[in-house]
């Protein structure tokens, strides 16, 4: 799987930390903690690609960044 750029912030409006996936549109996940976000979104992710696989659409390459920070 590839390597995607994940970035992690702190929510107010839903107590806790969002994760989302620059790459991957509408790939998000949340998490009480940092940790949690971050494990969280490694799901999220999977069922994007499971779904882009399912459907047949192509799956997005990491951007040169996040190949990098990997």
């Amino acid at each position: 799987m590839p390597h995607y750029l994940v970035e992690i912030f702190w929510s107010d409006e839903d107590q806790g930390y969002i994760a989302t996936v620059p790459d991957l549109p509408g790939c998000s996940a949340w998490g009480g903690t940092h940790t949690e976000a971050a494990r969280e979104i490694e799901h999220a992710i999977e069922a994007w690609i499971a779904a882009c696989r399912q459907s047949g659409e192509p799956i997005p390459t990491a951007t040169a960044q996040a190949r990098q920070a990997a």
